[in-house]
């Protein structure tokens, strides 16, 4: 099997703690890590995280496991670049007077749909969307003309055959009612309600 890269989405209770628990499968594995985002999902109080590897897929498979072993792991998929729709950001600090300028650096930016986000008198800072292959040519073209900061966001994704985990949830939910103890509303009016 060859490796390939993989986006593993991970949906979690929001704990503390879960971080380092989920990077210690990772790290013990030596699995590098390429990309590791966090946010909150869809449902209220569960997280979602997205974590791009690149290994082979009965590695991949392994790792699922055993990421759902730990307790405050609802589910995780694992999905390749085919199976996603997926983008990273990408921030740019150039300098305003190579900006104004040069018209290479405005016709670099225009082509890679970046857009400014702040300009002052000495820098302005653009961002752009795409691939991480496009993001990584518009720093190198842009390292020629005054780039003085850059950095690129890890990977948001979403499953393309995917109906969503909050639908995956409810059914799960119904198949498999909570243990949790709910008071009877009638308990205290047992009289009225089993008499004959």
């Amino acid at each position: 099997m060859q490796k390939q890269d993989f986006t593993i989405t991970v949906y979690t209770e929001n704990q503390i703690g879960i971080i380092p628990r989920i990077a210690i499968i990772f790290s013990r594995r030596k699995i590098n890590i390429e990309t590791l985002n966090t946010s909150p999902s869809e449902i209220e109080g569960i997280h979602r995280f997205t974590i791009v590897i690149n290994e082979t897929e009965e590695v991949v498979r392994k790792l699922i496991r055993q990421i759902e072993k730990q307790v405050d792991i609802l589910r995780a998929f694992y999905n390749t670049n085919d199976e996603i729709t997926w983008q990273e950001m990408g921030l740019f600090k150039l300098s305003t007077e190579e900006v104004i300028d040069n018209i290479k650096v405005e016709r670099l930016l225009r082509e890679y749909g970046a857009r400014a986000v702040a300009i002052r008198k000495d820098y302005t800072v653009f961002e752009t969307t795409g691939h991480g292959e496009e993001i990584d040519r518009l720093v190198k073209k842009l390292g020629n003309h005054g780039l003085i900061e850059f950095v690129r966001s890890a990977r948001i994704a979403i499953i393309n055959n995917s109906e969503g985990f909050h639908k995956r949830l409810k059914e799960f939910e119904y198949r498999e009612p909570g243990t949790e103890l709910v008071e009877n509303e009638f308990l205290n009016d047992n009289e009225k309600v089993f008499t004959m």
